[in-house]
């Protein structure tokens, strides 16, 4: 376990457990202490002028890191920021690069489960052709795993002797979808037993605990949000 660190960061993104969902999770395991923006404040970030923005983006998330005076967005690069501030990235040049694969595999995930972002609203007959990629995704976590000598019952992802970013991620990834699309959770369980298990050890920790519980505290049953989300909940709820 990583030694508990207080720091200052401020963290925008919408209220939801989605995309930024991953942020927090590094920050509550690491023991951090961050800000949430509400989305009028998000909103009003986002119609600034991008010279104005404490760093030029499109969307959330951003992250400011207040003792470091740094600003970043994308949520791949803010997990890599905030696993080398909080001492949660393996010593490697191969297994962070692996940790950095990880985290744009889960924003690719979550992509495709919106559909881009909801340009689409998925039917019946579009979620069963889904099924087959979403499950060979499961298989793409598995053997990540697998090769490093993950089991159900021990082991990490990159095979190092305690969890990091990449843990982290693939937790979040899979269990917040499960607890907000249940049909998802016997897909991994069946497709990916060794992910699976992984990602329930890893919510056992006290810190994921805590934060799942408070975050079905303050979102409730919402997951991405908007009317993708209401189609989603129709097939895979």
């Amino acid at each position: 376990m990583p030694e508990i660190m207080m720091r200052e960061f401020d963290l925008y993104y919408w209220p939801v457990p989605f995309r930024g969902q991953f942020l927090r999770a590094i920050l509550a395991f690491a023991g951090a202490r961050w800000t949430e923006h509400d989305a009028d404040e998000i909103a009003a970030l986002m119609e600034q002028d991008a010279s104005d923005q404490p760093v030029a983006f499109m969307g959330p998330p951003v992250l400011v890191d207040r003792e470091r005076d740094v600003a970043l967005s994308q949520m791949p690069a803010i997990a890599m920021y905030l696993g080398e501030r909080l001492n949660l990235l393996p010593p490697s040049a191969e297994d962070r690069a692996r940790t950095a694969k990880i985290a744009n595999d889960a924003n690719d995930v979550i992509d495709e489960l919106t559909l881009d972002g909801g340009r689409e609203m998925w039917t019946q007959e579009r979620w069963n052709a889904f099924v087959p990629r979403l499950q060979k995704w499961m298989h793409i976590f598995e053997d990540m795993g697998a090769r490093r000598g993950l089991t159900a019952a021990k082991g990490f992802l990159l095979g190092t002797p305690t969890p990091g970013v990449a843990d982290i991620i693939t937790s979040i990834l899979w269990t917040t979808m499960a607890d907000h699309l249940p049909k998802t959770a016997a897909l991994c369980e069946e497709a990916a037993p060794a992910l699976w298990g992984l990602a329930g050890r890893m919510q056992e920790t006290p810190q994921l605990a805590t934060l799942r519980q408070k975050s079905a505290a303050d979102f409730g049953d919402t997951y991405c949000g908007g009317e993708i989300e209401h189609s989603l909940h129709k097939v895979a709820g």
